[in-house]
C-alpha cells in the first residue's frame, strides 16, 4: 500500500529521521540524493531546537499570563477596597469621588408605564374560543404582562378575561352565539399603557 506524506509534525519528524537512518546505510542504492543524509541531520537538528524553543515561549508565556493575572486581580481588589473607603468617607459625595477619579451613585431611573400594543389581530377562531395575536410596545417602560379584555357592543366597560406573559393568547370557555370587543393592555409596576386597537368576533 503506498505512504502517505505526513501532515502532523511528529510524524514528519519519524519520517526525516528513518530516511537519514536509510540513505545513510543504503548509499549504494541511494548514490546522490537532492539531500544527502548529512545535510537531512542538519535540518531535522535545526527543527528540533526551533520545536523546543516554542514549546519553552509557550511555558513562559503561559506562566508571565498567570502572573498578570494575579496582578490584575490583586489591583482590582485593591481598587475596590479604596472605592468603599472613599464613598463611605464621603456619603457619595459626586463632586468629592470625582477627585479619584470615580463618581457617586446614579439616581435609579423611575419605571415608566408600557407604550400601547400594536397590531392585534385575531388569527383563528370557533365555538366558545378566539385566538388573538399582537406585538409588544415599542416604547414606554419594560412589559410585565398583558391583561386580555371584552365587552360587548355598546358596552363602555372592559372587563378582564386573561392574562399573558407573550404576545398572543388563547380565550376558551366563552359565550357561544354573541359577539364581543377585544383589546389587550400591557402592563408593569408602574402602570397600564394605552389600550390596544380593538376587535369584534362572534364566537
Amino acid at each position: 500500500m503506498a505512504s502517505k506524506f505526513p501532515t502532523s509534525e511528529a510524524r514528519l519528524l519519524n519520517l526525516a529521521r528513518e530516511m537519514s537512518a536509510g540513505l545513510m546505510a543504503n548509499a549504494e542504492v541511494y548514490p546522490a540524493p537532492p539531500v544527502n543524509a548529512a545535510d537531512l541531520d542538519i535540518l531535522i537538528t535545526g527543527y528540533v531546537a526551533t520545536k523546543d524553543g516554542v514549546a519553552d515561549a509557550r511555558a513562559q508565556l503561559s506562566r508571565a499570563q498567570e502572573s498578570k493575572d494575579e496582578s490584575t486581580e490583586m489591583l482590582r481588589d485593591a481598587i475596590k477596597r479604596n472605592l468603599r473607603y472613599a464613598e463611605n468617607t464621603v456619603n457619595y459625595d459626586d463632586g468629592k469621588l470625582q477627585l479619584i477619579g470615580w463618581s457617586g451613585r446614579r439616581p435609579a431611573s423611575a419605571l415608566q408605564s408600557p407604550g400601547q400594543v400594536g397590531e392585534l389581530t385575531s388569527p383563528d377562531r370557533g365555538e366558545g374560543w378566539i385566538e388573538l395575536q399582537w406585538k409588544a410596545p415599542t416604547d414606554g417602560g419594560k412589559v410585565a404582562a398583558y391583561r386580555v379584555q371584552r365587552r360587548e357592543p355598546g358596552q363602555d366597560a372592559w372587563e378582564k378575561i386573561d392574562t399573558a406573559l407573550e404576545t398572543e393568547a388563547r380565550i376558551e370557555e366563552q359565550e357561544s352565539g354573541k359577539k364581543f370587543e377585544f383589546c389587550v393592555v400591557a402592563m408593569n409596576k408602574a402602570g397600564d399603557g394605552p389600550i390596544s386597537n380593538e376587535i369584534t368576533a362572534m364566537l
